[in-house]
Order: structure tokens, then C-alpha cells, then sequence
């Protein structure tokens, strides 16, 4: 391949021409110091190129040098436990090779090279494989065995396998293909803008366990399926984000923080490490790959960002785990295209976004998906997406957040005036949706309760009743409303505050099991037929809200999982005996 020589920059658009051979989406080092760079248009024999780092001091005249590969991700074990930057370059040993401000062009690999890893062989020789088939493991981390696969496209009879401690770099079996013998290594490469194959998809059946009441119960989101966050600032994004990855029930997590302000991923980088997970008590990096690109990074790193990480997410996919992939935002790596679309001078679409902002965004959501691998037995896996979107304003109708929402399933939206009034999570109850609580009806009904949909369904119209009275209460206030009214007003307010509301940093309520959230949910709501029948009966709303059972109901969120039951029973009965007691007085 012949070199080409730049001729015109334009921040991170670089022109250049001469580049022989090269191909869409080509890898290119340019300048004296390498910068690491991607094609992005052809034309003739003039080549657009985006660079992912910054090209101060780059200039027409110097050289560009074609590496006649795609952005490709390096996959395999070391994966977890790492912290990449947006193109997998480790960032820990970028640190350490160039101090607190990374030298540009700097290339390492992205795992370790002269580790040597232990590798247990399920396969022997003169097995026939396939693509995709478990040829052996190695442990990567104590909470996950890291699995080694025939590659795919490659079919054949397993010629060599060996066992023992092996680095990346050497192979640890060969296949006798049709197209010749091919060495299988511990770590494989995969084109990042390319979905990794699949057998087929299957239908979103059961639902990611996040811990958080208002998810699980109100607007749950399936494993396999898309969850868009948009909110304003400061309502809690990347909060919510980060306790989904703390503590939904997926095998591996890959969190990337896509454009990001530098102060919330540093919160991120420094707090992971010390996470524990809920399940297992061990460090929660060893099941965590975090991507971090923070805002004052060059913009073009956004996008790789991204496909980084969907496609490290699907590797893990592929071994049959359940993985969930955080995006924190999409709305930057939007800007990102705004950015560098103008550059190209292409024609703006809506708001100067460029007219293929909603084909990217579908291409990259409908990466998820529960699915069955490559495989000769049926080795299902998942990818569960949640992507942030922080709109201007907190405009819903600007189009980063509309395209999303074509493309996603279920709508965590975000409220500014929850926020301001303390309540966290700030999912607005009214406005949110999920599309998944039909697919998972039979889930709910089989694993927790029959009557767990029904009992959803009924808060949910509290809620919703309690809005409508909102706008009475605002003309003629609260007094002036029929004792029935302001019984489902102050129902409404303790699913609101005893329910809705979760502290993510209370030891306790921070994580809430989905049988405590169907027993919390159960105990409001009779509660609620208690306080109607009552007042049916002609008790006054002011009466029953002064009943100390009220009290004991505000407190199960704070009661550990193991006291739950014991004390739901104890409130059941207390709830007898006052409804009881009122009873009788309001009789006398």
C-alpha cells in the first residue's frame, strides 16, 4: 500500500490524498506521531479521514499511513477488571507509560501480553467443531470462566489441542478446515462497526432484576431488551446508570461513559473499584469493563466509544452470559456527529444533526438482543442496553430523545422537579412507559406472584387518579374534596414516598429484592382497600392517617430483607386491630 500525504485539516477531519488501496473505515496513523485515525469517505483518490486524537500541530504535507485494518477490538481474557479509553488503549498502563496527560499516537495493546493464563481444554483431538463451539476455559476472574471459542467462519476438525498456561499470543489449538489449518489463540480481534453472528433471536422473556422499585415493578426492562434515560441536568442520570450496574443481575457489565463531564467519570473510575458485588462479596470490577471517554477528549473517540463497547458486550454475549451495557450519553456522541458532519460540510438535518442520526442510533440499539450463540448446542445469551440522553432543557422533543424512543422499548424519563423536591429516583410515574410488561406477565406470575401484574396495574391508576385530582385540589383545595378523594390522595402519596422513593446510598434501601418489592407493594395497597372501606363505613380520611400503622408502613423500605417478612406480618396485624378499633369508634 503507498502512503498518502495530508492535504487539508479541519480539527479532527483531516484530508488526505494518495492513500492507495485504502477502503471505508480503514485504520490510518498520520503525522510524525502516529495519530491513530479511521476513513471515512472516498472520493477519487482523495480520502476523509476522522482522527481520535487531538491533531494540534498537524499539518498539509505529512505523511498518512494505511494499516489496511478496521477499528477492531481485542477480545479476550484480561478484558475484565480493565478501564479502557474510547479506541481500548488501557488506561491504567497509559498512565503509567506517559503520566496524567496521554501522549498522543501512543499505541499499547489492549490486554496483557506476557500474561500467561491457565487453559483447560473441553475439546480433544480429532473432535469434530464448528464456529462458535466452547473448545475450553480459562479462569479470568473468581467470578467468571472465560470461554474459548472456534472463531467464526472457521469449521473443521480439531487437528492440535494443548493444556496448560498459555499467553494470548500462542496458539492453543489448531483446526483442520476446508480452507486449510487455522490456530486458535485465547484472544481473537473483531471489527467494531460489524455485529457479531448469531443463530437467531429469541423473545424477551424474562426481566433484568435492577433492585430498584420503581424499574422493577412500574416500568420493568427485559434481559435483551433497550432502555432509554433521558433527563435534564441533574436529575440523576448518571446515578441511576451507575446503580443499574451495581446491582441489576447481569453476569458482566460494560459501563461506558461516552462524552461524559471528567468529574462524573472520575466518580466512576474511583468508586467501581471499591464496589462490592451484592451477590458473591467480591469486587464488583471483577465482572465490570468500564470505557471511558470523558468530554474533553476528542470528539471522534465518542463514536468509537460506543461500538467498543456494544462489541465487548457481545463477545461475552456469545459465551452464553447475560451482559448489560451502560451508554452514558448518547447525547453526546450525537454531538459528536453534529460535529463532525459539519466538518464534512454534509447537509444538516433536524436541530444540525446529520440526516442519518436515527439510522446510527437504530444500527447500535438493535444490537441488543437475547439470543442463541454460534454454537452446536443451544448456548442462549443476552445484551441488555441502557443508554442515557441528556436533551437540552430537558426537551423530550429534540431529536436525539425522539429517535431513541423509536428504537427502545422501554422510557425511564427523568424529572427535573422530582429532582428538585429530593425524590430519587426522579422517574416520572405519568410519563414513563415499558413495553416489555406484556412479555413478561408470565414471568412475574410464575416466579414472584400470580397477582403481581394485576397489583401493578392498580397502583399505577392511583397514580394516575391522583394526578387528575392534583388540578381539583389546586382550585378548591384539599379540604373541599369528598373524604373517598382524599383517601386515594394520601394512598398515592405513601406509594409515592414509602414505595417510589429509593435512597441509592442507604445500605438497606439502596436494593430492594423483587419478593420484599411484591410484599411492600401488597401490604399498600390493603392498606388502601382498609382506609376505603372505612371510609365507606364513615370513618374521616384525617382519622386513618394518623393511625400508627401508617408509621410502621413508611418504615419496611429501611427493614433488611431477611427481617421483611416477619415484619409485614406484624403491620398485617396491627392493621386489623386499628381498622378495627376505628371501626367500632365511628360506630359509637
Amino acid at each position: 500500500m503507498k502512503d498518502g500525504k495530508i492535504i487539508n485539516v479541519s480539527g479532527p477531519v483531516v484530508t488526505s490524498q494518495g492513500l492507495e488501496g485504502a477502503k471505508m473505515f480503514d485504520v490510518v496513523r498520520v503525522g510524525d506521531l502516529g495519530l491513530i485515525g479511521e476513513v471515512i469517505r472516498l472520493r477519487g483518490d482523495t480520502a476523509t479521514l476522522q482522527i481520535y486524537e487531538d491533531t494540534t500541530g498537524v499539518r498539509p504535507g505529512d505523511k498518512v499511513v494505511n494499516t489496511g485494518r478496521a477499528l477492531s477490538v481485542e477480545l479476550g481474557p484480561g478484558l475484565l477488571t480493565s478501564i479502557y479509553d474510547g479506541i481500548q488503549r488501557p488506561l491504567n498502563i497509559l498512565r503509567e507509560q506517559s503520566g496524567d496527560f496521554i501522549t498522543r499516537g501512543l499505541v499499547i495493546p489492549a490486554l496483557d501480553e506476557k500474561k500467561k493464563w491457565d487453559f483447560v481444554a473441553v475439546g480433544k483431538k480429532g473432535d469434530k467443531v464448528v464456529q462458535g463451539q466452547i473448545i475450553g476455559t480459562v479462569q479470568e476472574t473468581p467470578l467468571v470462566s472465560h470461554k474459548i471459542m472456534v472463531p467464526p467462519g472457521v469449521s473443521g476438525e480439531l487437528k492440535e489441542i494443548r493444556e496448560g498456561k498459555f499467553t494470548i499470543r500462542e496458539p492453543v489449538a489448531t483446526v483442520k478446515s476446508s480452507e486449510g489449518d487455522v490456530e486458535v489463540f485465547l484472544a481473537s480481534r473483531w471489527r467494531v462497526r460489524t455485529a457479531r453472528p448469531i443463530s437467531r433471536k429469541l423473545a424477551p422473556d424474562s426481566p433484568l432484576i435492577t433492585g430498584q422499585r420503581v424499574m422493577d415493578t412500574f416500568f420493568p426492562l427485559a434481559k435483551g431488551g433497550t432502555a432509554a434515560i433521558p433527563g435534564p441536568f441533574g436529575s440523576g442520570k448518571t446515578v441511576a446508570q451507575q446503580q443499574l450496574a451495581k446491582w441489576s443481575d447481569s453476569r458482566i457489565i460494560v459501563y461506558v461513559g461516552c462524552g461524559e463531564r471528567g468529574n462524573e467519570m472520575t466518580e466512576v473510575l474511583t468508586t467501581f473499584p471499591e464496589l462490592e458485588d451484592p451477590i458473591s462479596k467480591r469486587p464488583l470490577m471483577e465482572r465490570t469493563i468500564l470505557v471511558a471517554n470523558t468530554s474533553n477528549m476528542p470528539v471522534a473517540a465518542r463514536e468509537a466509544s460506543i461500538y467498543t463497547g456494544i462489541t465487548i458486550a457481545e463477545y461475552y454475549r456469545d459465551m452464553g452470559y447475560d451482559v448489560a451495557l451502560m451508554a452514558d450519553s448518547t447525547s453526546r456522541w450525537a454531538e459528536a456527529l453534529r460535529e463532525i458532519s459539519g466538518r464534512l460540510e454534509e447537509m444538516p438535518g433536524e436541530e444540525g444533526y446529520p440526516a442519518y442520526l436515527g439510522s446510527r442510533l437504530a444500527e447500535f440499539y438493535e444490537r441488543a438482543g437475547k439470543v442463541i450463540a454460534l454454537s452446536p448446542e443451544e448456548r442462549i445469551g443476552s445484551v441488555t442496553v441502557v443508554g442515557a440522553v441528556s436533551p437540552p432543557g430537558g426537551d423530550f422533543s429534540e431529536p436525539v430523545s425522539q429517535n431513541t424512543l423509536r428504537v427502545t422499548r422501554v422510557f425511564w424519563a427523568l424529572d427535573a422537579s422530582l429532582a428538585a423536591r429530593r425524590h430519587f429516583p426522579s422517574i416520572n410515574w405519568l410519563t414513563s412507559y415499558s413495553l416489555y410488561t406484556g412479555d413478561l406477565r408470565a414471568w412475574y406470575q410464575e416466579n414472584v406472584a400470580k397477582d403481581f401484574p394485576e397489583m401493578r396495574t392498580e397502583a399505577l391508576g392511583i397514580l394516575q387518579k391522583e394526578a387528575e385530582l392534583q388540578d381539583i385540589v389546586q382550585l378548591v383545595g384539599y379540604d373541599a374534596l369528598p373524604e373517598s378523594e382524599k383517601g386515594v390522595m394520601d394512598l398515592a402519596k405513601i406509594i409515592r414516598e414509602d414505595y417510589l422513593q429509593q435512597s441509592a446510598y442507604d445500605p438497606v434501601d439502596t436494593y430492594t429484592s423483587i419478593r420484599k418489592q411484591y410484599l411492600m407493594m401488597k401490604t399498600i395497597l390493603t392498606f388502601g382497600r382498609m382506609e376505603a372501606d372505612a371510609i365507606k363505613s364513615g370513618a374521616q380520611a384525617l382519622q386513618i392517617s394518623s393511625l400508627p400503622v401508617k408509621t410502621k408502613i413508611s418504615r419496611i423500605k429501611w427493614t433488611p430483607e431477611d427481617q421483611t417478612e416477619a415484619i409485614i406480618k406484624e403491620i398485617e396485624g396491627d392493621m386489623t386491630q386499628q381498622f378495627g378499633s376505628l371501626a367500632k369508634e365511628v360506630m359509637a
